[in-house]
């Protein structure tokens, strides 16, 4: 079956790589979504990859209270490099080349990010992992995922969640009488305070008319359903007059 995108970004919160740990990298999981990767990649989707960094900095919070909030945003870029590097060695290790560009300097363990340079190795089928953000304190990787998909003219981005099907009225994890919400726009979840990503990723993703899926990436099937043209999860798009201010 023919993909349904060309080129796509993938949000991976740190959560998605922690598995049933507290906190930190579960090796299995990673091999989990590097199989995914791999398997979306050999249908000759170009894949670019943010990572986040929950799992890491969620054992850091302690240190990191009462801190300089630029300071501790720093920390949570670098958590982010430590996340990178276990899904590049396991992506490699399925014979899938793979590329880390960091927004911050460590040249030792990873590129500088290049926006050319990151779109030519998708074109020769490589897999890119974002690292560091976007090297700038306040901003999330969110809005990291925001930019760069716009960036390297990604079609689409699918926000991969930890063990949440998409996008809901409430918090279902509190709220049991939150309902599903199976398409929005970015506008609606925007006014409506809903949580798909932070505002200001939010809005650069409806200023850039880009639309997002956000799915379950429990689920070992879905990122190859949704490339498959299958509608999994919550899509989020831009209603005709949002992009450009109407």
């Amino acid at each position: 079956m023919a993909a349904a995108f060309k080129r796509i970004l993938l949000k991976l919160s740190g959560e998605a790589l922690m598995g049933t740990l507290e906190f930190g990298t579960d090796p299995e999981r990673v091999v989990g979504v590097a199989r995914q990767v791999t398997e979306v990649r050999d249908q000759g989707v170009e894949v670019a990859i943010v990572v986040g960094a929950g799992n890491i900095y969620r054992g850091m919070q302690g240190a990191a209270a009462g801190m300089d909030r630029a300071t501790a945003d720093y920390m949570g870029m670098l958590a982010t490099v430590l996340n990178a590097l276990p899904l590049q060695d396991a992506l490699e290790k399925m014979g899938t080349n793979t590329r880390v560009q960091s927004a911050l300097g460590v040249s030792e363990v990873a590129e500088p990010y290049i926006r050319r340079r990151a779109m030519r190795h998708l074109e020769k089928g490589r897999v890119v992992i974002f690292a560091a953000g976007t090297g700038n304190p306040f901003f999330t990787t969110d809005t990291a995922a925001a930019l760069r998909a716009a960036e390297i003219h990604a079609e689409i981005i699918l926000m991969a969640k930890n063990g949440v099907e998409g996008v809901y009225t409430a918090d279902p994890a509190v709220d049991p009488s939150a309902q599903f919400i199976p398409e929005i726009t970015h506008m609606e979840a925007l006014e409506r305070r809903l949580r798909v990503m932070d505002s200001t990723a939010l809005a650069l993703c409806m200023e850039n008319a880009m639309p997002l899926n956000v799915f379950n990436m429990d689920d070992e099937t879905g990122l190859a359903r949704i490339i498959s043209g299958e509608r999994v999860g919550t899509l989020v798009s831009t209603s005709q007059g949002e992009g450009d201010g109407g």
